[in-house]
């Protein structure tokens, strides 16, 4: 028997023992299949798993934005919160002959308007927002240009009666008027000076006076303000301003480490009574035209809108402007000789308006 023939005979028998045999082999092979099967899965399971690389996302950065500052419109200065910077403004008209000296709640002023008022007397109006001095004085007399000056800020103002003129366009009822004649209750006369030079007033009773008449905000456009610093190369550590004579002239001298002006009056350290050395930030010699008219008495007279020439001085240094007031209720402005506005320095701002014909300014 050949190859062939074996194969043929080993595959007939073995087709005839699976014929015969058919559920024994279904079995057979099932088995199989499911050990091979189950040797395959432990395989499989008894693999560590590879480490699975663990992506990381970046954190997303928070964009954190700054608290809001808010400045008061008067100073420029910072205040606590955006009402701050609407709160009301009072005006205030305060005696500067020799008898009225020292006076009281001048050094916290934001801003002082520094003015001839009557036979080379000058006068001082001041404007006060967030300071609260609680003893002010000695107060006085309102007169015309003043009121020019504080219209724009949207102020009631404490005085005591005045020229014909001032007291005209204060009663016209577009002014927030808190004249001593119809307010007595809230001012007083001190008992250590006489009169004219002793009628005094607070805040305790200039707010509770504002608020009983409505007056809880002002709503203004004040000076551009920045940042004050020392100049490195200052060019006005001494300044010389003459109003009127002797006993009104004014001088300044600049210190550095403040950054301030200390001021003199008639050759000696103006003082506040209560408060020590008057010291603003910002020095502006006002160059005005002064004449007098007749209203009742003859009256100083000063021109207050339209253009000028003035003097800033901040930071150790002097700056030739032109200022500008384009009406009585428009602010006071200064440029430089490209129209650009000048920004003062952030604190006390003391304006002296200095008479063309007579007044002088110089430094050094």
């Amino acid at each position: 028997m050949n190859n062939n023939e074996i194969k043929k005979s080993m595959w007939t028998r073995l087709k005839n023992w699976i014929k015969t045999h058919r559920t024994r082999t279904y079995v057979i092979v099932g088995l199989f299949l499911v050990a091979t099967a189950a040797v395959i899965a432990f395989f499989i399971l008894s693999q560590k798993p590879a480490d699975t690389p663990v992506v990381r996302s970046s954190p997303i950065a928070k964009k954190i934005t700054p608290p809001k500052k808010y400045y008061s419109p008067l100073t420029g200065l910072e205040v606590k919160d955006e009402a701050a910077t609407k709160q009301a403004v009072t005006a205030i008209m305060i005696e500067n002959s020799p008898d009225a000296r020292p006076q009281s709640g001048i050094k916290q002023a934001g801003v002082i308007y520094e003015a001839v008022a009557e036979g080379g007397i000058t006068r001082f109006l001041t404007l006060h927002q967030q300071d609260k001095p609680q003893l002010i004085g000695p107060v006085r007399s309102l007169r015309m240009y003043y009121v020019d000056w504080l219209a724009a800020y949207d102020a009631s103002v404490a005085h005591v009666g005045g020229s014909a003129a001032s007291l005209a366009e204060i009663r016209n009822g577009s002014y927030r008027d808190i004249d001593q004649f119809f307010n007595s209750g809230s001012y007083w006369r001190a008992t250590d000076r006489y009169a004219p030079h002793n009628v005094y007033t607070s805040f305790d009773k200039l707010d509770a006076l504002n608020k009983s008449k409505g007056y809880t905000e002002s709503h203004f456009t004040g000076f551009p303000r920045t940042d004050g610093k020392a100049s490195k190369t200052p060019n006005a550590q001494s300044v010389t301003i003459n109003i009127s004579g002797p006993l009104y002239n004014t001088s300044y001298i600049y210190k550095p480490e403040h950054n301030y002006y200390e001021r003199s009056l008639a050759g000696e350290p103006h003082m506040d009574r209560e408060d020590g050395q008057i010291t603003p930030t910002v020095v502006i010699a006002l160059k005005v035209d002064m004449t007098k008219v007749l209203e009742d008495g003859y009256r100083e007279s000063i021109v207050t809108t339209g253009t000028g020439k003035a003097v800033i001085f901040q930071n150790g240094t002097a700056k030739e402007v032109t200022w500008k007031k384009d009406a009585r209720d428009k602010p006071l402005t200064f440029t430089d000789e490209t129209g650009k506005e000048i920004l003062l320095a952030r604190g006390q701002t003391w304006i002296s308006a200095v008479p063309n014909q007579g007044g002088s300014v110089s430094w050094q």
